[in-house]
């Protein structure tokens, strides 16, 4: 079954700075959430509930509500432009 995606209003923001071919690659990285939500690749934040993936040098930072399938992106940022304290992972199997 496939999860729904929902883009939370901070995520939006940030996906209005990226270039048109940067946001055309995170269109194709997030649809991919909603039939794999820990997708291989994937890395559960330490210290906050959630997880990042990465494509190209940005990061999707989401959650994921399994009891409801649902996917919640919350934010879209280059990767040396967010807190340390977000980007602390931990890799969990093949996938999250």
């Amino acid at each position: 079954m496939s999860y729904a995606l929902y883009v939370l209003p901070s995520a939006a923001r940030d996906c209005d700075r990226l270039s048109r071919e940067i946001y055309e690659r995170y269109k194709k990285t997030v649809a991919k959430l909603a039939s794999m939500p820990r997708p291989p690749g994937c890395q559960k934040l330490v210290g906050e509930d959630g997880y990042r993936m990465r494509f190209g040098d940005y990061r999707v930072l989401y959650r994921v509500d399994d009891a409801a399938k649902k996917v919640f992106i919350y934010r879209v940022k280059h990767r040396g432009k967010y807190p340390d304290k977000v980007s602390k992972t931990k890799t969990v199997g093949d996938g999250c």
